[in-house]
Order: C-alpha cells, then sequence, then structure tokens
C-alpha cells in the first residue's frame, strides 16, 4: 500500500483509475488522498467484486464503480465523460477471495468446479479447456502460461484420462497432476504452473494488460502515473518491456529503475504478497 501511494502519488483534485478494484482496499487509501474534490473510477470484470466494493466503499459523490475489464478503460471513462486522468493502477492476478472461494475454481487446495472465469460472461471455462481442447493446444497453454516444463506430458496424460471420464472439479485435475508429477520437494505445488496457465488463458489475461496498457497510457494527461503490480514472470516481463518501449519513444519515465519487491515484514503478515513485483512510469507528452 505504501509504494503503491507512493509512486501513484495521487493529490487531492486528481482524477484516478483502479482498474482492478477488488475488495476496495487500494480505493479506499487512494479516495482519502484525492478528497471530495477529485474523482476514482473503479473497475473490475468481476461482478462479486464489484458488489463487495460497493458494500465496502458505501454511497461516495466523488467514486464510479463500473463492471468491466480494464481492457476497456478507454470506454468506460468516455462514458463517464473523462477525457484525461491523473494516474492508473492495476493490480493484477487473483484475489484471496478468489482462492477462498471453493466454487470459483481457482484453488487446486479446495474442492470446486473446474471454472476459474474472473468474468462468468466469459464463454470458455477451464472446464471446455481441459476437457475439449487437443493435446497441442493443451501443451501449448501449459507452456506459453505457465512456463511448465513437463507440458507435452502432462496434455498427453490429460488427453488420455479424459477419455475414461471427463475431468469435472479442481481436486480431479490437481490430484491427477500430482499422480502423474509426484509431489516433488520443492514449495511450489506441482498443480502451480498448470492451474495459472489454465486461469491466464481462460481469462485472456496477458491480451487485455497488453490492451490496458496501452489504454492507460493514452488516457494519462501530462505527469499522470502508472503503477502496475503483476506477479507472475509473463505480467511482469510484458509491463517491463511496455514501459522501456515507451521511455525511449520519450512518451513515459521510468520512476522504478529497480522493480519494487515486498519487504520482509509485509512477506511475513501477508506471505500472498511475496511474488509480487511493482512498476511504475510517468507520461511526459
Amino acid at each position: 500500500m505504501e509504494e503503491v501511494l507512493a509512486y501513484l502519488d495521487p493529490k487531492p483534485g486528481d482524477v484516478i483509475a483502479d482498474g482492478t478494484l477488488g475488495g476496495g482496499g487500494h480505493a479506499r487509501m487512494i479516495l482519502e488522498k484525492i478528497g471530495p474534490s477529485g474523482m476514482l473510477i473503479g473497475m473490475d470484470q468481476d461482478a462479486e467484486a464489484v458488489e463487495r466494493a460497493r458494500q465496502a466503499l458505501g454511497s461516495r459523490s466523488n467514486i464510479r464503480i463500473v463492471k468491466s475489464n480494464f481492457r476497456k478503460l478507454r470506454e468506460v471513462l468516455s462514458q463517464q465523460g473523462i477525457r484525461q486522468i491523473n494516474g492508473v493502477l492495476f493490480d493484477l492476478g487473483i484475489s484471496s477471495d478468489h482462492l477462498e472461494s471453493a466454487y470459483r475454481g481457482f484453488s487446486f487446495m479446495k474442492e470446486g468446479p473446474l471454472d476459474m472465469r474472473m468474468d462468468q460472461d466469459l464463454p470458455q471455462s477451464a472446464f471446455d479447456l481441459v476437457n475439449d481442447l487437443s493435446e497441442k493446444e493443451l501443451a501449448d497453454i501449459f507452456w506459453n502460461y505457465g512456463e511448465e516444463r513437463k507440458s507435452r506430458q502432462i496434455a498427453g496424460k490429460i488427453v488420455a484420462q479424459r477419455r475414461k471420464q471427463p475431468f469435472r472439479t479442481t481436486l480431479d485435475l490437481a490430484n491427477f497432476i500430482v499422480a502423474c508429477l509426484g509431489r516433488g520437494g520443492g514449495k511450489i505445488h506441482p498443480a502451480t504452473r498448470i492451474f495459472q496457465a489454465l486461469r491466464v488463458r481462460v481469462n485472456q489475461e496477458l491480451e487485455s494488460l497488453e490492451e490496458g496498457l496501452e489504454a492507460a497510457v493514452s488516457s494519462l494527461g501530462p505527469g499522470g502515473r502508472l503503477v502496475v503490480i503483476s506477479f507472475h514472470s509473463l505480467e511482469d516481463r510484458l509491463v517491463k518491456q511496455k514501459m522501456r518501449g515507451l521511455a525511449v519513444s520519450g512518451m513515459m519515465r521510468v520512476l522504478t529503475k529497480k522493480v519494487i519487491v515486498p519487504t520482509a515484514g509485509e512477506m511475513s503478515t501477508n506471505p500472498r504478497s511475496r511474488s509480487a513485483k511493482l512498476r511504475a512510469a510517468e507520461k511526459e507528452v
């Protein structure tokens, strides 16, 4: 939170977009900084998150809450009659609420349907991918979005197994992957990369991030700040390359010469923050 506020630097009267509203934690602090003369545009593609944020933040005249993916930031701002903003925050990935809600299908530690859709209106769930895609398509997903070294081996075994019985739940898949790979001696669960890959593909996370970054940069006024928190190397690499390219073009100035990671104190109180990486840039023209 401290790093977000330091790099976003919201001031009284600013217009800020929070593209990943979640439970409203960042939004609450931003609202305190921008005051009643400012405006916060809070977006989230998850209808449940939108409802939680509305309850947490209450009715305020200086906030607009919209159910939408941040890739549509420009459209949302246009609908609100806003042409330029002072700051944008993207806090990527899944939330603790997603992981704790077994029925959403994000956790390989809890029994739930193979869903993984952040937006329930999306056409394909993880169930559809696992049970319908070809062996090559699955292997490509596991490698491209999960960087799973045994992607082909796992995809082949999944296709052979689903001929006997479809994978219906998170534990069906997670336990099968453990049976394929063994428990191993590391701290990372064997199903971690497979679940990440399916989630990223189901929600089109990298495509959304690419479009969201473009929309954010074009929506910021001179001196406007962009802050992005990512949680895996694919996201962080994309953000890093985008900011570097914008810096070379003279459009933005990178504020984080080195990526910002959680302090030891924060990781001890919030273990799920351990993989977080923050990058920030400022619009120059």
